[in-house]
């Protein structure tokens, strides 16, 4: 079991939010349980939800050039992230309930410490999933129908480790979806390069959420849950180095095939310092990263958001050109 079991604290803040975070410091009380199960006091996972979005819509820019309608897809994008990644964590803290009160780390979320009750949750789900949709049908018919598909995929990660070692996987396969989302809502078709950008988008899931589970695998023995963490152990650099390459080799290949029959070569060489980029912002993660320190998992971790948004800036650059 960890080392630093801690119980939930009384004011209800939750044991791995950002310290002085603008939900614990300024949300109305009564909405406060509310907004740390949709984790807004831990905006890590809005970020790397929405950053393959915006890789979408900036590759595709960057081949067809910025159309007037892609400022909403950068701005609904984005709050439709927020919305998805609060309805998803709510979700996952529902059919998780009975593991998050038997690990240090979690048991402070807000249905383990009696916050919230599970009808509770169930309501404040739909109602983020409503206000969604909302957003989803201003898109076009293409987009709106892989939105849809993408429910499947949320709904079945919580279940993933339990049947399986590989639940980062479907994590990967749930946060990227926005990456071909974003592209058809620009191009109305999915094509290749939106395919790829998706892909290597699951390689880069593959290597932040590794060191991420990194930080409960002990808890994870304990109560039989699967994770890559555990699947790697003392290899997880080994692993790490091939999702980098993975991510950085299929980032590429989206750039080429977006662009290579269209761009300039200065277009085309900005674009493709996108996955360079990336690839050694994670290089960088990989040197400081101490695995049997949970605390060190959690700081890098949270870096791949810049990781994803150096990628994303230059994707947008080129768009530019």
């Amino acid at each position: 079991m960890s080392a630093t079991r801690r119980t939930p604290d009384a004011s209800g803040q939750v044991a791995d939010a950002v310290t002085g975070n603008w939900v614990d410091r300024y949300a109305p009380e009564f909405t406060r349980p509310y907004l740390r199960l949709s984790r807004a006091d831990r905006p890590i996972g809005t970020w790397l939800l929405l950053i393959p979005c915006w890789w979408g819509v900036a590759l595709a820019a960057a081949r067809d050039g910025w159309r007037a309608g892609d400022i909403w897809i950068v701005i609904g994008c984005a709050l439709g992230a927020w919305l998805m990644r609060g309805a998803g964590c709510t979700w996952n803290d529902i059919t998780d309930r009975d593991f998050d009160a038997a690990v240090a780390r979690t048991m402070s979320r807000p249905i383990p410490s009696g916050q919230v009750s599970v009808k509770q949750a169930v309501v404040w789900m739909f109602a983020q999933m409503g206000l969604a949709a909302l957003i989803l049908l201003s898109f076009n018919l293409p987009a709106i129908l892989l939105g849809i598909a993408s429910l499947a995929l949320v709904a079945i990660y919580p279940f993933a480790k339990r049947f399986t070692w590989w639940p980062q996987v479907f994590l990967g396969l749930a946060f990227n979806w926005g990456a071909l989302l974003a592209y058809v809502a620009h191009s109305g078709r999915l094509e290749w390069p939106a395919v790829l950008l998706y892909l290597s988008g699951i390689a880069w899931t593959l290597f932040y959420d590794t060191i991420y589970a990194h930080q409960d695998k002990e808890d994870d023995v304990l109560i039989g849950v699967k994770s890559t963490a555990r699947l790697f152990g003392a290899a997880t650099g080994r692993w790490l180095a091939l999702f980098l390459v993975l991510a950085v080799l299929l980032m590429t290949l989206a750039v080429l095939v977006a662009l290579l029959p269209v761009a300039g070569i200065v277009k085309l060489c900005l674009a493709l310092v996108a996955p360079w980029a990336l690839g050694w912002h994670l290089l960088w993660q990989s040197g400081r990263l101490d695995t049997a320190d949970p605390e060190n998992c959690m700081r890098i971790f949270r870096t791949n958001r810049d990781a994803g948004l150096v990628a994303a800036l230059f994707l947008a650059a080129a768009a530019f050109l």
